[in-house]
């Protein structure tokens, strides 16, 4: 007789999934994933670049770009006008792609907003591999679908800003650091690193954020002694300090003629611009710190904080739609792997991804003031935790409904003594196994399913009551979740599996449905937030000064007819000077240089306030031939360089380049008297 290997459970508890059950890949899967997967980057495409042409252009970046695709000095040093004078007040990692984009195609606005779409799309791709070697090819669709339909992704992917390289390179570090921990092999780890230091070019301090998570997950998880994590958790930390600081250093060790002043900084320090300007002047009271220049109203949001910050109404329909389902994934996912080796890896996967979400939280929750779109960088974690969580409750389900196989024992021989006179032996009876009792608690797991289904699809009325904005959508929803959630419960041994099948995906249709309507949202610019500020729906301070039209929007190469007329002012009038005029703040230079990459002293920088140049600058400018005209603003504040304009130069009536009055704009005339 062919022996029947015994069947048991091989971690957790008794007659439960284990991580590696969650991953594989069943060979019927192989059917669908594929294709299923490209259905999703399709969409992700499909809305990252439709009416690309129209694209939010923010308007500071945007010059930016256009002036970095002219030049090696201002493309390596983030230069805000073709001449390289004066930097932009972040580092410039994030745009280099762009002004690559504008370089190879050309000034348009779909080049410079390309690389962001490929960005947003590399994305989802890379979540959906991390998240299918995490918990398997059902959460790793869900989490892909998922990250596409978060509106602030949408919206943010049709944008020039940095959060979207930001978010892919940490995506990519936390993939390297799922290997390094599985594998044991040092590469990972350093590779790691490397792509943390990268995003640091990308938003700075931003990125350090998931690095104490990191250290944690790779210390708790990681085989190998304690000594031997610790160290190589030192050596990864090495080499992400090194490549962040990379440009700063370069910067730092260059002479400061040979490149841009750095804008947002009092002393032209590159630490000062990171670790000041952008760094501590925005979590404290000091906004000089570190030698930074003080922030205006323009360039220091408010708002957006505090512990509800993620629930808000402007902030909580962006990102929040999957956070009720990653919390209760995260907490659940641990719990319910309490009980095994420190390195288990499923474990392991809602330990990072729930410390990114957490750590996330928390900084935003006490900065001064946050956009809406900064938690775009929480987007693939709860993504991930959602899909996790729902793999995870799903096999929990099918453990309950699905008929536990009896263990079986290969039956024992016959004797072969000599029986005894009247007695007969027969061989033992085939033994069967009965796995012990399971806990109550653990007998109730199968509710998980379609328990986080409800939890998903009341938590989006929730989020979507003050507007209303897609409630066309609601009944779709609660129909679509009354379907999964019944055809879940009333499940019985004799379902056909298809029809499980449908009211699974009901319930999964039921908690992207409204969040696909505020995502679908961001295609149109009435609803697509500020080119300063993207955002989906009808929120946000854009949409309250705007509501029956869409704001006007500027993309590169795109003068309005008074901007075309000063330049053709300038132009006709310039005379071998280096500069084609010097601006007040760069407010005031954006749309020229927007339209045209020509060289622009831009006086003051981003706010207006930076010491560049000085007004012995201006005059040594001016009295070399190398300036003659100054565009001044009354929205910006005064400085020693403006003083000297007003008191040197001569004002041109508005008349002589095409406007009727002067508005919020004085051009002047700084000819030296011969």
């Amino acid at each position: 007789m062919t022996a029947i290997p015994a069947t048991r459970p091989t971690g957790g508890h008794r007659g439960h999934p284990t991580a590696d059950s969650l991953s594989e890949l069943p060979e019927d899967v192989a059917r669908w994933e594929r294709p299923a997967l490209a259905a999703v980057l399709a969409v992700a495409t499909a809305l990252y670049s439709w009416g690309l042409g129209h694209a939010a252009i923010h308007p500071f970046y945007g010059a930016a770009i256009r002036s970095m695709a002219d030049g090696w000095r201002a493309f390596f040093f983030g230069g805000l006008d073709a001449s390289g004078s004066i930097s932009i007040d972040k580092l410039p990692g994030a745009f280099w792609p762009d002004a690559v984009s504008v370089w190879l195609f050309g000034p348009h606005t779909w080049a410079a907003a390309l690389p962001q779409v490929v960005e947003g799309v590399l994305t989802v791709w890379l979540l959906h591999r991390i998240v299918r070697a995490w918990a398997g090819p059902f959460a790793a669709l869900i989490a892909a679908l998922m990250l596409t339909l978060t509106p602030v992704t949408v919206a943010l992917n049709r944008a020039t800003i940095p959060d979207t390289a930001l978010t892919l390179l940490l995506v990519a570090a936390a993939g390297a650091l799922q290997k390094a921990v599985r594998t044991e092999r040092l590469l990972p780890l350093i590779t790691c690193g490397i792509w943390v230091g990268l995003a640091f070019q990308a938003k700075m301090l931003q990125a350090w954020l998931v690095l104490p998570v990191f250290a944690a997950v790779y210390q708790l998880a990681a085989p190998g002694t304690r000594l031997n994590r610790a160290l190589r958790v030192l050596a990864a930390g090495a080499v992400a300090l090194v490549v962040s600081c990379s440009w700063a250093l370069i910067a730092w060790a260059t002479p400061a003629a040979s490149r841009p002043y750095l804008d947002g900084t009092s002393n032209n320090d590159p630490f000062t611009l990171v670790f000041g300007y952008n760094g501590l002047s925005r979590f404290s009271s000091d906004s000089t710190a570190f030698g930074a220049v003080a922030g205006t109203a323009a360039s220091r949001t408010t708002g957006n904080t505090g512990w509800d910050m993620l629930i808000n109404n402007t902030v909580g329909p962006q990102v929040a739609w999957f956070l009720p389902l990653a919390v209760l994934a995260t907490v659940l996912g641990v719990l319910w792997r309490s009980g095994q080796p420190r390195t288990d890896p499923l474990r392991t996967g809602f330990v990072m991804w729930g410390g990114w979400l957490a750590v996330h939280t928390l900084v935003f929750s006490a900065s001064n003031g946050n956009h809406a779109y900064y938690t775009a960088v929480i987007a693939p974690a709860l993504a991930a935790l959602a899909g996790g969580g729902l793999a995870l409750f799903r096999s929990e389900y099918e453990a309950k409904h699905e008929p536990k196989p009896g263990a079986t024992y290969e039956p024992k021989p016959a004797a072969t003594y000599e029986p005894e006179a009247g007695a007969t032996y027969a061989p033992e009876a085939v033994a069967t196994y009965e796995p012990e009792a399971e806990p109550e608690a653990a007998g109730r797991r199968h509710l998980a399913l379609p328990g986080a289904i409800v939890l998903t699809a009341v938590w989006a009325l929730v989020l979507d009551w003050p507007t209303r904005f897609v409630s066309w959508l609601l009944p779709v929803a609660v129909m679509l979740t009354l379907c999964g959630v019944v055809g879940l419960w009333s499940r019985g041994p004799r379902t056909a599996p298809r029809m499980i099948h449908a009211a699974l995906a009901a319930g999964i249709a039921a908690t992207l449905v409204v969040p696909a309507g505020w995502a679908v949202s961001a295609l149109n610019p009435l609803y697509a937030g500020a080119t300063t500020s993207p955002m989906a729906g009808p929120v946000g301070k854009s949409y309250y000064e705007h509501p029956h039209h869409a704001p006007r929007r500027r993309g590169l190469d795109q003068p309005n007819a008074r901007d075309t007329a000063l330049l053709d002012y300038l132009t006709t009038h310039r005379h071998g000077e280096k500069y084609l005029l010097a601006t007040q703040a760069a407010y005031t230079a954006e749309p020229l240089l927007r339209a045209k990459s020509e060289p622009v002293l831009v006086m003051g920088g981003f706010t207006g306030k930076t010491p560049f140049p000085s007004a012995q600058q201006i005059g040594s400018l001016v009295a070399t031939h190398k300036l003659r005209y100054a565009l001044l603003t009354t929205q910006r504040p005064t400085t020693p360089a403006t003083t000297w304009v007003k008191s040197h130069c001569t004002r041109i009536r508005p008349t002589a380049y095409a406007r009727q009055t002067d508005g919020s704009f004085l051009l002047y005339d700084c000819t030296p008297q011969r």
